[in-house]
């Protein structure tokens, strides 16, 4: 099994016929991804890549029963294509757009309340099932073998690292998450840790989490709560980061003590999550508690 998404979705890709767009479209169906619409107001009609692009999510998801959508529009009206996917109630919405306004994302997210759409991003590289699908940007030849390890992580070069190493070792992916970088986001470390316990097929979880905000931390002390007997393995990116300054992502800046990676991870651990001061040791620490498991 995998989570969010496996190799029976539709993909509508929203802003298909941009640079972007079609760069990433072409290495998703290269992976085995069923993309089967593209929106770009305006080109309806038109072919691209063997799609079909229409003007709006409403003509793409009647004429193609697209039921997944992936955004490549830029940051200015990324918010609404957003709304758009979720008013046509479509089950994953992956936003991979950096760079949108903070009110636009308030927006999204009130808008986001009751519906049955689930929000990946914004600027994120997407999600990934071997040998199943891939909706976003990860690179094909890392996600090459399947196995028992899920990944969410708020780095999407981190988790392509982390993913290598696991591979090297002898493991597989389950499905990889990138939850994305910026300060509001849609689906959190939680939330995608909680299907993960649910899914038979993932032995593993893998943590990647950075300074600011306490995304980690919530995840941390609902997992102490919960009833898990999967491993779970955490690291914190950023460990020399300065105060008040942002790192790499609009989310990674630390606003106060508890969001420093020290403060982080001392309460990961507390919560029975397996803590590694370095990415380069993700791959190892998988293989240990693996065969401990094992025993």
């Amino acid at each position: 099994m995998s989570i969010l998404i496996d190799k029976n979705i539709r993909v509508i890709v929203q802003g298909l016929t941009g640079k972007e767009g079609l760069f990433h479209t072409e290495r998703m169906i290269n992976y085995g991804t069923t993309v089967v619409g593209g929106v770009t107001p305006g080109k309806g009609g038109k072919i691209y890549l063997g799609v079909p692009i229409f003007n709006t999510m409403y003509e793409a998801v009647n004429n193609t029963g697209g039921n997944v959508s992936v955004i490549f529009v830029p940051s200015l009206f990324a918010s609404d294509a957003i709304m758009e996917a979720i008013s046509m109630n479509i089950k994953v919405i992956v936003c991979i757009t950096e760079g949108i306004p903070i009110l636009d994302m308030i927006r999204v997210k009130y808008f986001l309340k009751g519906k049955k759409s689930r929000l990946i991003g914004p600027n994120c590289p997407g999600i990934i099932s071997p040998k199943e699908s891939k909706v976003g940007i990860m690179p094909n030849i890392v996600f090459n073998k399947k196995g028992g390890v899920g990944i969410i992580s708020r780095s999407g070069t981190l988790t392509y690292e982390a993913a290598d190493q696991i591979v090297r070792y002898g493991y597989g992916i389950s499905t990889a998450i990138g939850i994305g970088g910026d300060p509001i986001i849609g689906m959190n470390i939680q939330d995608i840790v909680e299907l993960f316990l649910k899914d038979d097929e993932t032995k593993c979880i893998v943590i990647i989490g950075e300074i600011g905000g306490k995304l980690e931390i919530d995840a941390a002390e609902w997992i102490k709560k919960s009833k898990n007997k999967k491993p779970i393995i955490g690291f914190i990116a950023g460990q020399t980061a300065p105060k008040g300054r942002t790192m790499g992502h609009a989310g990674a800046i630390i606003g106060s003590t508890s969001e420093t990676a020290k403060v982080k991870m001392n309460i990961m651990k507390k919560c029975g999550i397996h803590i590694v001061l370095s990415l380069a040791y993700i791959g190892m620490k998988v293989n240990e508690v693996l065969h401990d498991n094992e025993k």
